[in-house]
C-alpha cells in the first residue's frame, strides 16, 4: 500500500492543471500515487494531462460530467493509499505538503484528518494572503469552521467507513464530509501553509447563494437524523421609541414591513407560535385584524420599561415566556427575529436552527463577514483595529457583524443563563439581500426599489 493518494479533479482547467500536477509529481520524502481524473474537458486540458501518460505512480480517468461527488466517491474507490487528499486542478502544494501531512498523522493514531493554512493566489499565481487557522488543538471547542474542502489529508478507512461523500450534493463536498467527520473523529491542523488556493472569476465558491443553500440542505439533513424535529417559538421584539412603532406599520410593498418577518416565521417548518412583543397597542390592534384566525400568531404587550432603548432584551424574554408558558410546551428552541430584516427567508430561520443544534451552541446568530477598514480613538487619534493590509491574516481576527437579525437559543441554556449572549455563540452566514437593513425611511425607500424592481419577490 502506498502512503497517500492524491487525486486532482480537473474541467476546463487548461491554464492551470499542469502547475497542479507538477506540485504532486514534485512532493519529497512520501510515497504517493496520483489519480488525474478529467470530468469531460472540452478545452486543451486532455493534451496537457496525456503528457503524464506514462509516469508509474500517475492513473487517468476520463469521464463525461458526472460531478463532484460522483467523482469523489471513484477516486476513493481506486485509492490504493493509507491517506487520501483532493487536490482541485487550479490549485497547487507546496514540496513538503504530503510529508508534513501524513507525518502528523503516522504520528497520531487518533486523529483522522489533518489539514493546512494555505495561501491564496491569484490567477497568475501571485501570493496575495497567507489564510492562517486556528490551532485545532488549544483553541477550538466549536468546530463550525469547517477545513477547506480540498488540500486535507484523510484516513481513507475512516472516509469509507463514512460512506464516502454524499453524491446527492453538487457543491460544499468538504463541508458535508466535515460535519459526518467531527461527529465520528478527531481532527487536527497544520499551521504551516501547504497549499495555494487559486482565487478567480469561475470559482464555485463564488456562489455565495448556491453554497449557502446547500449548506442548509446538509444541516436539516444531519439533524433529522440525529435530534428529528425541532420546535420553536418566536419572538419579534419592538421597542417603544417612535421610529420602530412608525417603521412596523409603513407599508412596504403590498405589505406592512412587520409582516414580512411574521411571514417568514409563519413559513418555518419549525417555529410553532409567533409572539410579537410591544407597548404599542397600535400594533397589538394590527395583529387582531390582520391575522384573526391564526392560531399561532400572539401579540404581547410589553410595559414601556421593558420596551425602552437602553434595556436590554433578557428581561423582556423572561416576561414574555412566563406569559406564555402554555405555548411552552415541546418547545426547544426560543428565536428572537428583528423586524428591521425584512428579507430574511424562513429557510434561513430553519437552518438557524438545525445549525444550533448540529454543533451544540447555546445561541447562533446570522452573521456577515465584514472586511471594512475599522478604527478605535486611542487618546492620540484614530489606530486601525487590524492591520488590512497584512499579509498573514489570522482566522482569529476575522471580524464579523450581526446581520440579519436572527438569534436563536436553546430552550435548556436559556433556563441556565437567562442571557442571550451566552455559552457558546455559534453562526450561519447569510446573503448581502438578506443582511439588508431597515431602520429608518432611506433605507425604507431603498427596501421599496428592491421590491418595485422586482429584485425582491414578495
Amino acid at each position: 500500500m502506498v502512503k497517500v493518494t492524491v487525486y486532482i479533479t480537473n474541467y476546463n482547467y487548461e491554464n492551470y492543471i499542469e502547475q497542479s500536477i507538477e506540485s504532486v509529481l514534485s512532493q519529497s520524502d512520501v510515497d504517493f500515487e496520483l489519480l488525474i481524473i478529467d470530468d469531460g474537458s472540452t478545452d486543451n486540458s486532455k493534451s496537457i494531462i496525456e503528457r503524464y501518460r506514462d509516469r508509474p505512480e500517475v492513473q487517468i480517468i476520463y469521464q463525461k460530467n458526472k460531478g463532484l461527488n460522483i467523482t469523489n466517491n471513484i477516486a476513493l474507490r481506486l485509492a490504493q493509499g493509507k491517506y487520501i487528499m483532493r487536490l482541485d486542478a487550479d490549485d497547487y502544494l507546496e514540496q513538503d505538503a504530503l510529508a508534513s501531512m501524513a507525518n502528523i498523522l503516522d504520528e497520531r493514531d487518533d486523529m483522522g484528518l489533518v489539514f493546512p493554512d494555505y495561501y491564496i493566489v491569484d490567477a497568475k499565481g501571485q501570493r496575495l494572503e497567507h489564510i492562517k487557522r486556528h490551532n485545532f488543538d488549544s483553541e477550538v471547542s466549536l468546530f463550525d469552521v469547517p477545513a477547506h474542502g480540498a488540500c486535507t489529508l484523510i484516513r481513507t478507512d475512516n472516509l469509507k467507513a463514512l460512506g464516502g461523500y454524499n453524491e446527492n450534493y453538487t457543491c460544499q463536498d468538504g463541508y458535508e464530509l466535515w460535519i459526518k467527520f467531527i461527529s465520528q473523529y478527531k481532527v487536527t491542523n497544520i499551521s504551516k501553509p501547504l497549499f495555494n488556493y487559486r482565487r478567480h472569476g469561475s470559482n464555485l465558491t463564488n456562489n455565495e447563494g448556491r453554497i449557502l443553500a446547500t449548506r442548509a440542505k446538509i444541516h436539516q439533513e444531519h439533524v433529522e437524523k440525529k435530534y428529528g424535529q425541532l420546535n420553536a417559538i418566536a419572538i419579534i421584539p419592538i421597542r417603544m421609541d417612535g421610529k420602530a412603532n412608525k417603521l412596523a406599520l409603513s407599508d412596504l410593498g403590498d405589505k406592512k414591513l412587520l409582516d414580512f418577518k411574521i411571514n417568514a416565521a409563519f413559513d418555518s417548518e419549525k417555529v410553532r407560535h409567533i409572539i410579537i412583543s410591544s407597548p404599542d397597542l397600535d400594533i397589538g390592534r394590527y395583529i387582531t385584524q390582520r391575522y384573526p384566525d391564526s392560531e399561532r400568531i400572539h401579540f404581547h404587550y410589553r410595559e414601556k420599561a421593558l420596551a425602552r432603548i437602553n434595556q436590554d432584551l433578557n428581561a423582556s424574554i423572561q416576561h414574555i415566556i412566563d406569559d406564555h408558558q402554555h405555548l411552552m410546551q415541546d418547545i426547544t428552541t426560543i428565536a428572537l427575529l428583528y423586524q428591521e430584516y425584512p428579507f430574511i427567508q424562513a429557510q434561513t430561520i430553519d437552518d438557524a436552527i438545525n445549525a444550533l443544534y448540529l454543533f451544540d451552541s447555546d445561541t447562533l446568530i446570522s452573521i456577515r463577514e465584514d472586511s471594512r477598514m475599522l478604527f478605535q480613538h486611542d487618546g492620540s487619534g484614530l489606530k486601525p483595529i487590524l492591520e488590512h493590509d497584512r499579509f498573514t491574516k489570522l482566522e482569529r481576527e476575522t471580524v464579523y457583524k450581526f446581520s440579519g437579525g436572527t438569534t436563536v437559543m436553546k430552550v435548556d441554556s436559556w433556563n441556565k443563563n437567562r442571557n442571550v449572549m451566552s455559552g457558546k455563540i455559534g453562526h450561519i452566514h447569510i446573503t448581502d439581500l438578506e443582511s439588508i437593513h431597515v431602520n429608518n425611511l432611506m433605507e425604507l425607500d431603498f427596501a421599496r426599489l428592491l421590491i418595485e424592481s422586482k429584485t425582491v419577490e414578495v
